[in-house]
């Protein structure tokens, strides 16, 4: 969570008498919490510590029982995402292929971890599964841009494009 300090949480009012409203329509049904963090991160992008309190809160729950649902399930996310969302291929055609490495030069160069933006919120990176590439093995995506048979010193020039 240390990194966390480093990106501000801008919600705005907007957003939480949106969340409010959400809460409100959901909190007495059975299971509420996963349509409502659903829900928040549709709205704000993510669920910062401030979006899991105001829910903590309103539900009367413990913010830790919160905090344990979002960290289970990887459709959430403690970090905004940037403009530019960096995806690798961690399945086994890309993996052998050496993605582990240019995974770990992507961190290097950003100075973040899987999961994580950096702090001027132009990055964030992410490793998925599959991009349905294999052929072209090892496999990242920007946004919606593919680049194929990389390797961890080509990852500094792809990067660049994007400054």
């Amino acid at each position: 969570m240390g990194s966390l300090k480093n990106i501000p949480f801008n919600g705005t009012p907007e957003q939480e008498a949106k969340l409010k409203d959400v809460i409100a329509r959901l909190k007495d049904q059975r299971g509420a919490l996963m349509p409502i963090l659903q829900q928040a991160q549709e709205i704000y992008g993510y669920l910062p510590y401030e979006v899991q309190k105001i829910i903590s809160e309103e539900l009367n729950i413990p913010i830790e029982e919160v905090y344990g649902v979002v960290t289970f399930y990887s459709q959430f996310s403690l970090y905004p995402k940037g403009k530019y969302k960096i995806s690798v291929c961690l399945g086994t055609a890309c993996y052998v292929k050496g993605s582990g490495d240019v995974y770990a030069k992507i961190q290097e160069l950003l100075g973040i971890e899987g999961g994580q933006c950096t702090p001027d919120m132009k990055f964030s990176l992410d490793a998925c599964r599959c991009v349905g590439a294999c052929g072209l093995a090892p496999v990242m995506m920007i946004n919606d841009d593919v680049y194929g048979r990389l390797t961890p010193d080509k990852v500094k020039e792809i990067l660049d494009k994007y400054e």
